[in-house]
């Protein structure tokens, strides 16, 4: 194949003696016990990946002891109690464990090589993400084996799993347990926003993109807009189970469908969450195994935008049962059936691609094919389920169960390992098993469709769903025996992927192998620094339209060859045009992110058993590692002048303000912030228009005077004002005068906080009362957390002041710390409106 030329080499000559090896040093990994340690994003995802895949097969066991109990009528091997366990644990591992942290694993692995990057741009952030995410989700998989597992369902509804129903710590263990997955998502996906944004290769346009990268970084936006809604929901609920706030108690005010309308506004854009990147990589392996480029590239990256967005206008696709009124439901039903349009242009994409090529008998190419028959019927069956009056007989049978399990395997494990088998040969250094892989593909593809279409007919024939046993002479025998059957198949098929895995993979650096001839840059040399040198990109295969181009990387005939300060570095470029800008110093290996992992994952898990000193101890460990591996990692200045990358270019390798990588994370994360927010603000909302004007707030609610509050907005406006004054003291150079402005900012927020609590306390409003007080307490608390790591950021910046490691040049901790300051305060301000205005509005 032909195509457009890169242009002449950057450093055409032979490269200086020396230079490989100074960066084989620099990127030179830990052995032997510190081998967690290491934050090479290329370790960091093969770890991520093997973590996930073993809590597919954990999750995969339990899902076999469910379907033995089903197997016959009136079975008594699996009592109800443990069955419950069994299902919500399944359900739980599966779509957190599993499904999101998989994803995120081969994006965290493929991405730095498909953009010919040297590392993402925040690789302790990836390797603190996988720890926590190990850690912490093996001990909440343990939890099955001494009867404390959750119980209410992976969707955990009130009032099933309010403290009057399940009073034991079942649901907390995954009220609380799940933080630190949503925590180990979040940063993930800041790490591969940022990383798709600022870390491609020269001339790599958006429009030149592998489109594995589009999907990703819509996969990562989604998160970042749906998870915020999850994780206030077990806010809510926690708070509710621990201390009597009644946000979901109907008896005080409060709405169980609150809970659901916040889970399902993460649940249903979950699916697409894990499907889009599937769908990326069935994008990236299809051209190669027929041999032909990519059929309507713009149009696959703009449906995955697409379905992306549409997703978030499908929750209530899950509430039809719920009693909503009918012009919700009909909004609903055509968003459900909307959102089947961008799906349908990849498909149809797929299937012109696979016309226009000469497919090859190769295990990925099997996978692919068995996924696009397998999510296509799970497809249809979407399209029946969104009609509201079909929805309403099968909601709840195993009609669901099937159609969730024909998208859900259909759409994501397929892909999955048809990518093990494809990309295999990057790590392992050689390709996997064809005749296992083989052998797998029809265990597996004859036992998915002989377990899960059976259940279509089941499900129609009246089975609920999440029922440990049926009576017998129903006609279910049949059907429930052919699903377990299908099941053990299914099962042999996966132990065979397995075993071919355990045979075949090892944990290399391959040298240029690239078996099934690919066109995308994961495919050049790779080393521990991934590409010797970074290519300027000028088309969608530049391995297919320039065949010398792995051997000038590998002989360091292109940018950054070598490590130009001794340092690991990865290169910096602008968001559209990949232009370079900049070379980062990105850290090597360390202990701070494994001892935050454990401190973070520990806080969650004593606070599951109520063990609230320990907790303590846990999170001041946490923090205080955090601290530790900020305190050495940011703000290290110009170590060096510009530095030359080949072809003449010279580069800063430190810069502030905009461009600077770790401003574009905190802006990512205040976007998360700002949507729980919005959470916070849908809540009083909600439960003022199911309460009635009359209920909210209740007969005999007193507020404070409006003297009180506007005094604490005075106050917190003013912190923002005295933060802002430390900007032309830090110009200036008055460090003395800098630390006393921070401190006088941090004041005047607690100082306003608190009067705006005292004055709610004051007037009589309790939270336990009535869900309006728990609602304004709960904007309290959101507001304290904020005043807590106000005042951690506030007291290390004011300490690197006093340790001169601020100035007009190394500024990014004031800028960010700044940037966060300005966000709460206004924050606080938005939140305090809607205490003391809000209210007075509806009064009114």
């Amino acid at each position: 194949m032909s195509g457009p030329s890169a242009g002449p080499l950057p450093n055409p000559l032979p490269r200086p003696d020396g230079e490989l090896a100074a960066l084989e040093r620099a990127w030179e990994g830990p052995r032997g016990w510190r081998f967690p340690t290491e934050v090479n994003n290329a370790w960091i995802g093969v770890l991520y990946l093997g973590t996930a895949l073993l809590f597919f097969v954990l999750a995969g066991l339990l899902a076999l002891l469910m379907r033995v109990q089903l197997s016959v009528a009136e079975n008594d091997l699996i009592g109800h109690d443990l069955y419950n366990q069994l299902f919500t644990t399944h359900g739980t591992v599966m779509m957190f464990l599993f499904a999101v942290p998989a994803m995120e694993a081969m994006g965290v692995y493929l991405l730095p090589a498909m953009l010919a990057a040297r590392d993402l741009p925040f690789p302790r952030l990836s390797a603190f993400a996988y720890w926590a995410y190990a850690i912490g989700g093996l001990v909440f998989f343990s939890s099955i084996f001494y009867g404390a597992a959750p119980d209410g369902g992976w969707f955990m509804n009130p009032p099933l799993t309010s403290k009057q129903y399940s009073p034991g710590v079942n649901a907390d263990f995954w009220l609380l347990g799940i933080g630190f997955i949503e925590i180990s998502a979040i940063a993930g996906a800041i790490e591969i926003i940022i990383g798709i944004l600022r870390n491609r290769a020269p001339g790599m346009t958006l429009a030149r993109m592998p489109i594995f990268a589009w999907a990703m970084l819509v996969f990562a936006g989604m998160i970042v807009f749906a998870f915020p809604a999850v994780i206030w929901g077990t806010i809510l609920l926690e708070l509710e189970r621990a201390f009597d706030w009644p946000f979901f108690r109907a008896e005080r005010g409060g709405d169980p469908l609150l809970w659901q309308h916040l889970f399902w506004f993460f649940g249903h854009p979950e699916v697409y969450i894990i499907f889009l990147p599937a769908a990326g990589m069935v994008s990236m392996i299809l051209p190669t195994m027929v041999r032909a480029r990519l059929l309507g590239y713009g149009l696959v990256a703009m449906a995955l935008v697409g379905t992306g967005f549409l997703s978030f206008g499908l929750w209530v696709h899950h509430m039809y049962a719920t009693g909503i009124p009918p012009l919700s439901l009909s909004f609903f039903s055509a968003a459900s059936f909307a959102v089947a349009v961008p799906t349908g242009i990849q498909v149809f994409a797929w299937i012109g691609t696979i016309a226009l090529g000469r497919p090859r008998a190769a295990v990925p190419m099997l996978f692919i094919l068995g996924f696009l028959f397998i999510f296509v019927l799970g497809g249809l069956t979407g399209v029946m389920v969104a009609v509201v009056p079909f929805d309403w007989q099968v909601h709840d049978t195993h009609f669901i169960v099937a159609h969730l399990h024909y998208v859900l395997i259909g759409g994501m494990v397929f892909p999955l390992i048809a990518a093990l088998y494809y990309w295999a040969p990057l790590p392992a250094g050689r390709p996997l098993s064809k005749r296992l892989g083989t052998a797998a593909f029809w265990l597996l593809f004859l036992g998915i469709n002989l377990t899960f279409f059976p259940m279509h007919i089941s499900g129609l024939m009246g089975m609920p769903r999440r029922v440990y046993t049926y009576p017998a002479g129903m006609g279910l025998d049949l059907w429930n025996q052919l699903s377990t059957a299908g099941a053990v198949i299914a099962a042999a098929g996966i132990a065979v992927i397995v075993w071919d895995l355990i045979r075949n993979f090892r944990v290399t650096n391959h040298a240029g192998v690239n078996p099934d001839g690919a066109g995308t840059l994961e495919w050049l040399p790779q080393g521990s620094y991934a590409a010797r040198s970074i290519p300027r990109v000028s088309s969608l295969e530049p391995l297919w339209d320039d065949p010398a181009l792995p051997e000038q990387v590998r002989q360091g005939q292109h940018f950054l060859p070598g490590t130009a300060t001794g340092r690991r570095e990865t290169l910096v470029t602008s968001p559209l045009e990949a232009e370079p800008q900049y070379v980062a110093i990105i850290p090597g290996p360390g202990w701070a992110h494994v001892i935050a992992a454990i401190g973070t994952a520990g806080f969650f898990l004593s606070l599951t058993v109520e063990l609230v000193w320990l907790a303590a101890v846990f999170g001041a460990v946490a923090v205080a590692a955090m601290l530790h591996w900020l305190w050495t990692g940011t703000d290290l200045g110009p170590i060096h002048d510009q530095v030359d990358i080949g072809g003449g270019l010279r580069l800063p390798v430190y810069v502030t303000g905009r461009e600077a990588v770790g401003q574009w994370a905190m802006a990512v994360l205040l976007i998360v912030d700002g949507v729980i927010f919005a959470c916070l603000a849908f809540t009083h909302g909600y439960l003022w228009l199911v309460g009635g004007d009359a209920a909210w707030p209740p007969a005999g609610t007193a507020l404070p005077d409006l003297a009180a509050p506007a005094l604490a907005a005075a106050l917190v406006a003013a912190s923002g004002g005295a933060m802002r004054l430390a900007e032309p003291l830090l110009r200036r150079g008055h460090s003395g005068l800098m630390i006393l402005a921070v401190l006088a900012a941090l004041a005047l927020l607690l100082l306003g906080l608190g009067v705006d609590l005292l004055a709610l306390w004051r007037a009589g409003l309790r939270p336990t009362a009535h869900s309006f007080g728990a609602a304004i307490y709960a904007n309290q608390f959101w507001q304290g957390l904020h005043a807590a790591a106000a005042t951690v950021m506030a007291l290390y910046l004011a300490a690197r002041i006093g340790a001169g490691l601020i100035d007009p040049v190394r500024r990014l901790t004031f800028d960010n710390v700044r940037l966060f300051w300005s966000y709460t305060a206004v924050q606080a301000l938005a939140g305090m409106a809607l205490t003391h205005l809000f209210p007075r509005g509806l009064w009114a």
